[in-house]
């Protein structure tokens, strides 16, 4: 950000302080260019002290945003914004910190405060769109943005802010060409992530060359990297679409490693015995209608209070779902975060004396791997959230269980293994079943085999759209459901199955809807088809709760083994291929056989109660595997693999 300059040393007959005022400022900006941002915050504070002119005020306000102080950033801003009215930068500034601290609607409400009559300059504009985008109004947001464009048409990091509310928007394709234009005009230490989030985004769009392209490029500029720097990179995106294992922990490693600087360690504490229960906290941004929620409410209802103080320590908004309301019922304490920085949070989960903290997020969006480097907690847990490895030499345990995290695996994770007896994922056994409903209510075809593949668009790779295109052909009679996941999906995949040979109106498109009538509509499908090299996770335990057979491709990385940990929880191994030819032979095989089809559903039906789809089962089993942790944390033995254990 360009900050104003302060007036000109007076004459020498200025007063001594103003002199002694400027020798601070210069000593500050010496700071800043060597990114010293607490010694800067402190000379420009000691210049302000001195000398009111608005330029000092205005530089500690920004370097206190870059030392991570933005609450303090905040009060210095808004007292120079209240003594100097007609100050744009002030409110520019006020709203960056407010936004670092995660109140995106003050921060508007502050910009909205300018008085008529100045005109917006280009830094004011970039924090009003940031500030919409934040409070999710990204309609809003992009015009503003665009005006933005128009006095800095070069201004890389617009470009990708456009890209990120245009993703919001479900405009897939759009979102990629802003990003790209980003990365062609350069983002400095963000290029890796952004590339990576370029490959992201035209696997959404389902624009198969230009995504292998951005892979490719990313690839290579990944290999340039030595194995242990600290880099940002973008996890999520080769943990979904890239099937090396090994490669999916370089990349994490980079940026556990890159968000482990964000802020210093905490003094480390180490487990020890304490009068009163263990203290369990999950760390997560999703408790509210999503789907990590979704799986775990009765796990955290059905926690054994005798023997655990169950915390939910929660950074994300409160939507006022049901979900929401329920989450916060089924937990003792419900700490709530929301705008504190990641130092603070570290501090407030020390402070609440966590023994295990488990974390809910991994490399997600509104990641918390900071809060976990700066090590709260004595024993540090991943699970859910993230499908691989953390990469993070500060989190000690990744609870996985036998087919997702087999043991044989272990040279691609960071953590040790912590394998539960049967499927890693929760479900959520007092949830509706599906109710009634027929294939017209939701207007499909009567006849003929119904494959439903209703999967975010980034999973249908083109090797699986070929495979599925090859079925097709196969059975004349067959329809292929699909989701309308965003504004792009529809009309690309229909072209695409016209250059494949197969009738784009054999493609049927879903709408988005809420959770209990999409799980009424799974039911009315033949059979559920998942994806490689990332399967179906949430989806797949949905369509199996409905009743309908869901057909997978086993591989290497966490990512496609998640359907198959499912089904063979429920010893439905005949459901697993480990190559596409045997995939296309299960298909074929169940479409033609109508009596083992019902069969199968029968027994998922009557599989309803097992063990699967049972919170209060699934809590006693991580209950048991989270003791096994601390006791040998409490006994000093550092982490190690934990195989599944028997059940009883």
């Amino acid at each position: 950000m360009s900050l104003a300059l302060p007036a000109p040393m007076r004459p020498a007959v200025a007063a001594r302080a103003q002199q002694q005022a400027f020798k601070h400022w210069q000593a500050g900006q010496g700071h800043a260019r060597r990114e010293r941002w607490p010694a800067a915050a402190q000379a420009f504070e000691q210049a302000n002290d001195l000398d009111g002119d608005p330029a000092y005020g205005l530089a500690a306000a920004h370097a206190l945003i870059k030392a991570g102080q933005a609450t303090q950033a905040v009060q210095r801003a808004r007292r120079l914004r209240t003594a100097h009215v007609h100050e744009l930068l002030g409110y520019t500034l006020e709203s960056h910190a407010l936004l670092e601290l995660g109140r995106p609607e003050e921060a508007l409400r502050c910009l909205q405060a300018l008085p008529a009559g100045i005109v917006p300059d280009h830094p004011y504009l970039l924090s009003m769109a940031m500030a919409l985008q934040r409070c999710a109004r990204h309609a809003e947001a992009v015009p503003v943005f665009l005006q933005a464009l128009a006095l800095k048409i070069d201004d890389a990091a617009l470009h990708f802010n456009l890209g990120t509310s245009f993703k919001q928007l479900g405009m897939k394709a759009e979102a990629a060409e802003c990003v790209r234009t980003a990365v062609t005009l350069g983002v400095g230490s963000s290029d890796l992530a952004a590339r990576g989030l370029l490959a992201f985004l035209e696997r959404e769009a389902c624009r198969w060359p230009e995504a292998e392209a951005a892979m490719t490029a990313l690839r290579q500029s990944l290999r340039q990297v030595p194995p242990n720097e600290a880099a940002e990179t973008s996890p999520f995106g080769h943990a979904v679409l890239v099937n090396d294992p090994l490669e999916q922990l370089k990349v994490a490693r980079h940026y556990a490693l890159h968000v482990a600087a964000k802020l210093p360690a905490l003094p480390r504490v180490t487990a020890s015995a304490h009068p009163g229960r263990l203290r369990l906290g999950y760390l997560s941004a999703d408790f509210h209608n999503h789907a990590t929620a979704q799986l775990l409410a009765q796990v955290l209802e059905a926690h054994d209070r005798a023997t655990f103080e169950v915390f939910a320590l929660s950074t994300g908004p409160d939507d006022g779902s049901p979900l929401r309301r329920r989450v916060v019922a089924a937990v003792e304490h419900f700490v709530e975060l929301r705008g504190l920085g990641y130092a603070q949070v570290a501090q407030r989960v020390r402070e609440l004396g966590i023994d295990i903290l488990v974390d809910l997020k991994g490399a997600t969006h509104d990641t918390l791997l900071p809060v976990l480097a700066a090590r709260p907690a004595p024993l540090q847990v991943g699970w859910l959230g993230f499908p691989g490895t953390s990469g993070a030499p500060y989190i000690d345990y990744l609870v996985g269980d036998p087919v997702v995290t087999p043991l044989a695996h272990a040279a691609h994770y960071a953590e040790k293994i912590a394998q539960l007896p049967r499927c890693y994922q929760p479900n959520d056994a007092r949830r509706e079943r599906p109710r009634p409903s027929s294939r017209a209510d939701w207007g499909v075809p009567a006849e003929g085999p119904l494959w439903c593949a209703f999967h975010q668009s980034y999973k249908i790779s083109a090797e699986v759209f070929d495979t599925w295109c090859g079925l097709l052909q196969a059975r004349p009679d067959a329809h292929l459901w699909l989701l309308q996941w965003n504004t792009n999906v529809q009309a690309t995949l229909q072209s695409a199955a016209a250059a494949r040979g197969v009738d784009p109106q054999r493609l049927l498109f879903a709408p988005l809807l809420p959770l209990q009538q999409h799980v009424d509509r799974l039911a009315c499908a033949d059979l559920f088809l998942d994806t490689w090299p990332c399967n179906a996770h949430t989806t797949a335990s949905e369509a199996l709760w409905s009743g309908l057979p869901v057909v997978t491709l086993q591989g290497e990385t966490f990512a496609q083994r998640v359907a198959s940990s499912l089904l063979q929880s429920l010893q439905l191994h005949e459901l697993v291929a480990t190559d596409v030819d045997g995939y296309r032979q299960r298909v074929l095989s169940l479409s033609d056989d109508a009596p083992r089809r019902q069969a199968l559903r029968r027994q998922l039906q009557a599989r309803q109660h097992d063990p699967l789809f049972d919170g209060v089962a699934f809590a006693r089993d991580l209950e048991k595997l989270l003791q096994r942790m601390w006791q040998r944390a409490l006994r000093g033995q550092a982490p190690q693999h934990l195989p599944a254990e028997q059940r009883a």
